[in-house]
């Protein structure tokens, strides 16, 4: 018997992850989206991959796309996500950003951020995986991280510095 769709997707909303927003540009014009399914996958070469549903409004533009930056959100750009993840207009109007040797938008702000030349991409169901060389990576603030828990954003509880078995 086939596993229910929603059954399988509220497990998964149980792992909390990070929330990121996935840059690109397509002729000249910055395409992003939000996403969560990130995750680094080599050390040595330096390599990252996330997931792009197929269904996607700017599924062309990653699929013709040579690059792409990750861009890891703080605890208080939760709206910036949701613009990102629901926005069908230019999602970069009013933004600022900058690029790095790529070409892919950095947006200001963030946490970290991370450039990448396509690597390869592996076709997965209603997904594509697209896994990118890391040309830069760099920390550009120490705030708190942007969550994703139950589809709900989430925050990190004040840390008491104190470790518990």
């Amino acid at each position: 018997m086939p596993l229910d769709t929603r059954k399988f997707r509220d497990v998964m909303g149980t792992f909390t992850t990070g929330v990121t927003i996935i840059t690109t540009l397509e002729n000249k014009m910055p395409h992003g989206i939000t996403a969560n399914s990130f995750t680094s996958v080599s050390l040595s070469p330096p390599l990252v991959m996330f997931c792009l549903g197929k269904s996607s409004t700017n599924f062309d533009a990653f699929m013709n796309a040579d690059c792409f930056a990750v861009n890891i959100l703080t605890a208080e750009q939760d709206k910036l996500s949701t613009h990102f993840a629901t926005f069908e207009g230019d999602r970069f109007d009013g933004l600022n950003w900058i690029t790095w040797e790529t070409g892919a938008p950095i947006l200001k702000n963030v946490i970290s951020a991370i450039d990448c030349r396509l690597e390869a991409t592996h076709d997965a169901g209603d997904h594509v995986i697209i896994v990118g060389l890391v040309v830069r990576a760099e920390v550009q603030n120490q705030s708190s991280p942007l969550l994703y828990f139950k589809g709900a954003y989430e925050k990190l509880a004040p840390s008491s510095g104190v470790l518990k078995d």
